[in-house]
């Protein structure tokens, strides 16, 4: 049955997007780019509007996403590639916000600060990735050896119950590689733990398979690694959000629903899902990255933006309990034709609601630390 649900490659996963996390805190005055929207925050910080904005945007993208999934496991493709391709942008704009993060807006400054940084993504991923197996185990979806089984995967790069953890399977790594590259090039102290962190992920793959080979095991394949285009991604949007935008902005919208439009061609027609290296999605995500750059909220919607901003990581990482619960029942009993569309519009917004709400609600109690 087809899937909207995919790996770092866009190629469907062995079970069915970024704020994806945000390892790094605002950044200060030395590091906003000329084009910067105005400050705010208290003192010695400083946001821009226009990542704020992007981070909102693409976390309820990443919810569309899997809730058309639902609709095209249900049978109702034409539904669910349009509302995937809808939001199909939210990853790579995720990798576009890290690198720009990490080179540009916040970049490290030693070696301890970058594995903090890590440590802030690693903690409530390994409190989900519990979650979403026990919820499993509860629910009766999966017996208790096969979560067992899933939970030692979860080591290697590999949890079916959580597939939308795949990203942060790249995004550790990748934030791993650029601020090791700042430190470097910044002749800063030598980042040993970091350095020796980084080059256990480089031969962590070839060990696992070394590791098959000798023992014999089914041992499953190492996934934290880095692709190209995610760094492409990462490098050409720190230097897309860094820069001054040129024309119009209304170029840049007419350019974004142009492309958006084109891929969602592409996914009927040629190839659905579509790799999120392809030329097909990163149209629209450069597009749109800079149709935001540069934009200013109004000083009464700011408040509201920073909070959900916040909340991002914390929905990203609980909206697929919301998506099964709650769009996977309505996608298998909705009939066909326009009520297909319409139910995923109404069920899509009801889960990113939900989502951003109790993200907003653990960020009051203070517990962000643990659930993002």
């Amino acid at each position: 049955m087809p899937t909207a649900r995919t790996t770092q490659s866009g190629a469907p996963p062995r079970c069915p997007a970024p704020r994806p996390p945000t390892a790094a805190p605002t950044a200060g005055p030395a590091a906003q780019p000329a084009a910067a929207p105005a400050a705010r925050g208290g003192p010695g910080r400083e946001r821009r509007d226009d990542i704020d904005l992007l981070r909102v945007v693409c976390t309820a993208a990443v919810v569309l996403v899997h809730a058309s999934a639902e609709f095209l496991d249900a049978g109702h493709r034409t539904t669910g590639v349009l509302g995937d391709s809808a939001g199909r942008f939210a990853v790579p704009a995720f990798f576009a916000m890290a690198g720009w993060a990490a080179l540009v807006g916040s970049p490290v400054r030693g070696d301890a600060q970058l594995l903090t940084r890590l440590g802030r993504i690693l903690r409530p991923m390994t409190v989900w990735t519990a979650v979403y197996l026990l919820w499993q185990y509860l629910s009766g979806r999966q017996p208790p050896h096969e979560g067992l089984r899933d939970a030692a995967h979860a080591l290697f790069g590999s949890v079916e119950p959580a597939f939308h953890l795949w990203y942060l399977y790249t995004y550790v790594p990748l934030l791993l590689l650029l601020g090791v590259a700042v430190l470097v090039l910044g002749r800063r102290a030598a980042p040993r733990r970091s350095l020796l962190l980084l080059a256990a992920f480089a031969v962590a793959p070839a060990f696992a398979g070394d590791a098959r080979t000798l023992t014999g095991l089914p041992l499953p394949s190492w996934d934290w690694s880095v692709s190209l285009y995610s760094l492409a991604y990462a490098v050409a949007g720190a230097a897309l959000l860094a820069a001054r935008r040129r024309g119009p902005r209304g170029l840049w919208l007419a350019g974004t629903a142009a492309a958006l439009v084109a891929l969602t061609v592409y996914q009927l027609t040629v190839r659905h899902p579509a790799a999120y290296g392809s030329a097909a999605v990163a149209a629209p995500t450069f597009a749109l990255l800079g149709a935001v750059s540069g934009v200013r909220v109004p000083e009464r919607a700011r408040a509201l933006l920073g909070r959900l901003s916040d909340a991002s990581f914390g929905t990203y990482l609980v909206h697929l309990l919301f998506v099964t619960v709650l769009v996977g029942p309505v996608a298998e009993a909705v009939p066909h034709g326009i009520a297909a569309p319409v139910a995923l519009a109404v069920t899509a917004v009801a889960a990113a609601v939900l989502s951003f709400a109790v993200s907003v609600l653990w960020g009051r109690l203070g517990m962000r630390k643990w659930l993002g």
